[in-house]
C-alpha cells in the first residue's frame, strides 16, 4: 500500500514489502474463482487533500457534482454569511464589542497584577508574608484568600455589567440577525 508521498507505508519487511509494491500500484489478489483484479481502497478518506491544500488555480477539484449545483446549494450559505458580515460591521455590533472590551480589558489586567503581586511577593518577601495578622493567621493566608475573593467578586462584577450593559443589545442583535436568515432560508431556521 502507497502513501500520499510514494513512500510505501510500513517498515521493515511486512505485508507492503512481500507484494513488492514500490510502484503505487495496488498488489494484485485473486478472487474465490481464481481471477485476479487489483485491490481497491474505497475509503474517502483515504489520501483525500484536505480542504484548501492541494488545489490549483483557488478552485478545487471538481467531483461528481456539477459547479452550478453546488453555487446553488451554497448561495443560502454565502448569503447567510453575508448576514453575519454585516451584521458584525453595524455600528450596534460595534458598541456591544466596545462595552465588552472597556469591562474586560482593565478588569483582566488589574486581577493579573494583583495576582502577579501575590506570587511576586510570596518570592520575594517571605517575611513580610510571613508576619502574623491573628494568632496562626498570616499576611500569606489573608493574601491568598484575597485571591479566591477577589476571583468571586470580579465573576459577580462581569455578569452584572453584561447583564446591564450588553446583554439587551446583544439580544436585540441576535434577533434581528435570526429574522435576516431566516428570510434567506425561505422561512425555516
Amino acid at each position: 500500500m502507497q502513501s500520499s508521498n510514494g513512500r510505501p507505508r510500513g517498515g521493515g519487511g511486512g505485508v507492503e514489502r512481500s507484494f513488492g509494491n514500490h510502484d503505487g500500484q495496488d498488489p494484485p489478489f485473486a478472487d474465490a474463482v481464481g481471477n485476479t483484479g487489483n485491490v481497491r481502497y474505497d475509503d474517502p478518506w483515504y489520501d483525500a487533500l484536505a480542504s484548501g491544500w492541494g488545489e490549483s488555480d483557488g478552485v478545487a477539484e471538481s467531483g461528481p457534482e456539477s459547479l452550478s449545483a453546488r453555487q446553488e446549494r451554497e448561495s443560502p450559505a454565502a448569503a447567510a454569511a453575508d448576514v453575519y458580515l454585516e451584521v458584525q460591521r453595524s455600528a450596534a455590533f460595534q458598541e456591544v464589542r466596545s462595552r465588552y472590551r472597556r469591562f474586560v480589558i482593565p478588569a483582566g489586567i488589574g486581577f493579573f497584577a494583583w495576582y502577579l503581586a501575590y506570587v511576586v511577593t510570596a518570592t520575594t518577601a517571605p517575611g513580610l508574608m510571613a508576619r502574623p495578622v491573628a494568632g496562626a493567621v498570616n499576611v500569606a493566608m489573608l493574601a491568598g484568600l484575597g485571591q479566591f475573593l477577589t476571583t468571586f467578586l470580579l465573576t459577580w462584577a462581569y455578569a452584572r455589567h453584561a447583564r446591564l450593559r450588553r446583554d439587551r443589545a446583544a439580544l436585540e442583535l441576535r434577533w434581528d440577525t435570526q429574522e435576516l436568515t431566516r428570510g434567506i432560508r425561505g422561512g425555516t431556521s
